[in-house]
């Protein structure tokens, strides 16, 4: 019976963050994502030092005037695609926690881009960069809503 009552109140919709966060847990959040984005940095910069290196000889620090295999130079192209795609994925997150820094300083921060319910604390703890709460999110992962999108109407959120 709990679990009826509990579905059946309206969810809360949040305009502000002070509506949903205390000072405190912003000041915590604002903490988490600006280590987070130190560490994403200092990451971006050793993968793209790595990535970029301009040839086979230079990577192995190999001085001697031995002709490198065809094979060995299809393994390095490899890591070097590997490399590149994993540093357009770390800029995609470094961009996310920037966003959300700034959704801190404009009042919106933990709130659903998408429905205005608040996301939850366990996520932002998770994923502090987060832009919509775990229902839209699902939604999003099957397909019935684009990202941004609102949702249909007919369409319930969890």
């Amino acid at each position: 019976m709990k679990n009826d009552k509990k579905k059946n109140e309206p969810v809360p919709v949040y305009t502000k963050t002070s509506e949903y966060l205390s000072a405190e847990e912003v000041e915590h959040f604002k903490e988490l994502l600006s280590e987070k984005r130190k560490e994403m940095i200092g990451d971006v910069n050793h993968i793209e030092d790595e990535a970029l290196k301009k040839s086979r000889l230079d990577a192995s620090g190999d001085l001697s005037s031995m002709p490198i295999h065809m094979a060995d130079i299809g393994t390095d192209n490899y890591e070097q695609e590997f490399s590149l795609n994993l540093l357009d994925s770390e800029r995609k997150i470094l961009r996310e926690i920037d966003f959300a820094l700034a959704r801190i300083e404009d009042e919106s921060f933990g709130i659903c881009e998408a429905t205005g319910r608040g996301i939850s604390k366990a996520r932002l703890e998770a994923r502090p960069w987060a832009r919509y709460c775990i229902a839209y999110a699902k939604l999003v992962e099957k397909g019935v809503v684009k990202e941004g999108e609102p949702v249909p109407e007919g369409v319930e959120l969890d």
